[in-house]
């Protein structure tokens, strides 16, 4: 079938007016693109390149092990998992402190902020759960269990689902935010690497490392509608997406590649090394840069050239996991585990 797919919404609860007027996933064998998207005309200026370190803040806790963080622009706070230390640290990007941690969220991994809901969820792989805070009073409210590892995720708006990879079950496991509850599991067929929404096509994109393809999911009748392979890809893991500029950044833990793929093709336009062990990626849409965090002890930048990347820069620091952006400032984020035996939190601003 050469055409798009577009499914009718069935789901428990909701209106058959509600059912119409929902827009759903768009997902095609050779697209996840409408044909009439038009990108938006960006800036082309070449910037100089390079990222200056303009402060370094000691973080609390144990000098152990990062993951994911989450940046909500409308608070200006940045959530980041201290993983190994169990804990969330809440850190007020406007104010340049830390607020507080939130504790006994064993081996935090994944964490997203959902600010129409006032909620934040942490995947806490070690107690094989997603906690649920509320926003307002930094507490759990909520834990949705059975699930073995959790790992990325992803909220989509339209259909007012929240999305987790659950990386050794092989499934990604979907939860309602106003019941707080687990609503189904889709079986992925491999082990569960990051996951995304992309609000141009309405599709859960999420990758699947073991069988190295980026996979379509409806939200609306929580259903896969189609798989697309990466060659050239190892354990594609961490990705995120130029929604407008229809690109996604994809890194491969096996081989140490950074592919770009074009979301209106499928084909991989570009493939770069980067350091071993590249994990979390960080997009900054008004600059177009690129930051890619590599366990192996590297943060390295790039500049969005059309839709081909130009390494801009790249920055040293002991394991380099995580890395965040907030879009209001460009300012980068990166927390180390193990500074002279403190964690600490670099901020970077690049050089425009």
């Amino acid at each position: 079938m050469r055409r798009a797919i577009f499914l009718i919404a069935t789901m428990t609860g909701l209106s058959a007016s509600a059912q119409q007027s929902r827009t759903v996933c768009l997902a095609a064998p050779s697209s996840l693109t409408p044909s009439s998207w038009r990108s938006p005309a960006v800036a082309t200026t070449q910037p100089k390149g390079g990222l200056k370190l303009v402060r370094e803040i000691p973080l609390p806790g144990p000098a152990n092990r990062f993951d994911y963080q989450t940046v909500d622009p409308a608070t200006g706070r940045i959530y980041m998992n201290h993983m190994n230390a169990g804990r969330t640290i809440v850190f007020d990007a406007n104010g340049g402190k830390v607020i507080t941690e939130i504790t006994d969220l064993p081996r935090a991994t994944g964490v997203l902020a959902v600010p129409s809901h006032h909620q934040v969820y942490v995947s806490a792989a070690g107690a094989h759960e997603v906690a649920i805070i509320d926003d307002r009073t930094l507490k759990v409210i909520a834990r949705v269990g059975g699930i073995r590892f959790p790992d990325g995720i992803a909220y989509a708006a339209e259909a007012n689902k929240v999305f987790v990879s659950d990386e050794a079950g092989g499934t990604d496991v979907v939860i309602d935010p106003n019941t707080m509850k687990k609503r189904s599991t889709i079986d992925l067929g491999g082990e569960v690497g990051n996951t995304h929404y992309d609000s141009v096509s309405h599709c859960i994109l999420v990758a699947v490392q073991t069988k190295d393809q980026l996979v379509a999911i409806d939200p609306v009748s929580e259903r896969i509608v189609q798989r697309y392979d990466l060659p050239g890809s190892d354990n594609p893991h961490g990705f995120t997406l130029d929604e407008p500029g229809r690109l996604a950044f994809i890194t491969s833990e096996g081989n140490g590649k950074l592919q770009v793929v074009d979301l209106r093709t499928m084909k991989v336009l570009q493939s770069l090394k980067v350091p071993d062990d590249p994990d979390v990626l960080a997009w900054d849409p008004s600059l177009r840069w690129l930051y890619v965090a590599s366990e192996s002890g590297a943060l390295s930048a790039f500049w969005l050239d059309g839709n081909t990347l130009r390494p801009i820069g790249e920055v040293r620091a002991p394991h380099a996991h995580t890395v965040s952006v907030d879009p209001r400032t460009h300012l980068v984020y990166l927390p180390l585990e193990n500074v002279n035996g403190r964690p600490v939190l670099r901020i970077f601003e690049p050089n425009r």
